[in-house]
């Protein structure tokens, strides 16, 4: 790869500026958010109905699967509609109430099998457990297959605890592996050069230099020819990639530091997969960051609860693995402890909408932009249930605001019914996608 020289001196307001510009330094190559100064192209591509219109505003998709899934009986509202009285975990969410929408009832029709349902979150594939089974493409795949040559990334496939496990499946049913470390996406999406320059970046990460320092002159230029909401906009970007660095160097320290030698047989390390939520937050910052920058617009996230030992969360006391709290029998003190779990989960879902929503591009916000699929494979892991799964569905550009309950009986209304609507909000002409019956009742394109 040939090193990327310093970028010609940027263009002023007084013309459009592309959306494709860059940051540039040794090594590095970071995108510029959406700007005000960008508006006047995608003015005139408003009416654009293709996707692959490279000046068309970018609409974009995030799949999230906890694996482990959610307290049903905190997790569904008891009534539907649009007054529908929030349930104990979706107050939580109640700041954005307007801007999501849960489904019950759905299911992925003959998608059986307990754990290993997960590997067919995104495929709808059935029988996942048959010694037979082979995979389907994945819905992200789908989308990256067709709009993937408009972005840097077709698409990124990431996982927390991946343990093997996968979201994104090509066409030919082959997994493709999850990135586990935030760090190293963090170095494909903002470093570029030759591997001796990337290196001598990743260094300079290390010890605590930001990459905003070699590119500090280039950015107070920019900010000079910018207006003030523009002005402000890019400082918060910079801000923001600024504080993820630091926080990706502290994780990268623990991982980095000799473990003491015991004589005794050694308990779960809690310096790296035991602090899950940490890691969950890491990774939902940099996902804003790849579609703040536009370097991709389909993007996976595993969180696998399943291969997670016991969580280690400030002022809380977690005393099992995540996997046996989910088989908890109804014991008290193991229910306990996973609604503790999956309240992190619900606020740390909350910060996402709520930072999605803080980033503007032109009249819309980025989470009107993007669709942000949250749910599991499993209705009830407690019974290794794969019926009436846990569903939130945010942004994108649909009317949002309510409840939708689809199969209050058998759950098992087919939840691809959603991927065809995602597709067809995507800009994408399709009318089907593994078990679609159609497109999602009680969903509305604003």
């Amino acid at each position: 790869m040939k090193p990327h020289s310093i970028a010609a001196p940027f263009v002023t307001t007084r013309r459009a500026m592309s959306r494709r510009h860059f940051l540039r330094g040794t090594g590095i190559a970071l995108s510029l958010p959406f700007l005000d100064a960008m508006l006047p192209p995608f003015a005139r591509a408003a009416s654009a109905s293709s996707p692959l219109d490279p000046k068309a505003k970018p609409r974009r998709m995030f799949g999230i699967c906890n694996n482990l899934g959610l307290r049903p009986d905190l997790f569904f509202p008891t009534d539907s509609g649009p007054n529908y009285t929030p349930s104990p975990y979706l107050s939580l969410l109640q700041e954005h109430r307007k801007d999501f929408t849960v489904f019950s009832g759905v299911s992925h029709p003959n998608v059986d099998g307990g754990h290993p349902s997960d590997i067919s979150f995104l495929t709808a594939a059935p029988h996942p457990a048959s010694s037979s089974f082979r995979n389907t493409i994945s819905l992200d795949q789908f989308v990256a297959e067709r709009i993937g040559t408009l972005t840097r990334f077709p698409s990124l496939t990431l996982a927390v605890n991946g343990g093997g496990r996968a979201l994104s499946w090509t066409g030919t049913g082959v997994a493709i592996p999850p990135e586990q470390r935030a760090a190293d996406v963090f170095n494909q999406l903002f470093l570029q050069g030759t591997p001796e320059q990337v290196q001598a970046q990743i260094r300079n990460l290390d010890r605590g230099r930001s990459i905003l320092d070699t590119i500090a002159a280039q950015a107070a230029a920019l900010q000079r020819d910018l207006g003030a909401r523009d002005r402000s906009r890019l400082d918060q970007y910079l801000t923001s990639v600024r504080d993820l660095e630091h926080r990706l160097q502290e994780s990268r320290g623990w991982e980095s530091k000799p473990k003491p030698v015991v004589t005794v047989p050694a308990p779960v390390d809690p310096a790296n997969p035991a602090q899950y939520m940490d890691k969950v937050r890491v990774m939902y910052d940099l996902v804003r960051l790849a579609f703040e920058t536009d370097s991709t617009r389909a993007v996976t996230l595993m969180l696998n609860s399943v291969g997670t030992p016991v969580v280690t969360l400030a002022g809380e006391t977690i005393t099992d693995s995540y996997h046996n709290l989910s088989h908890h029998g109804k014991a008290d003190e193991k229910l306990t402890q996973l609604r503790t779990l999956d309240e992190w989960h619900m606020k740390l879902l909350a910060r996402l909408f709520k930072d999605l929503k803080a980033v503007r591009e032109g009249e819309d916000t980025l989470l009107d932009r993007t669709m942000v699929l949250y749910g599991s494979n499993l209705g009830d892991a407690n019974a290794h249930s794969t019926t009436n799964m846990p569903t939130i569905f945010a942004g994108g550009g649909f009317r949002h605001g309510q409840h939708v309950s689809l199969d209050p009986t058998g759950g098992v209304y087919p939840l691809p019914n959603l991927f065809v609507s995602m597709l067809q909000r995507m800009g994408l002409e399709e009318s089907k996608f593994a078990s679609s019956t159609g497109t999602m009742r009680g969903l509305e394109m604003t």
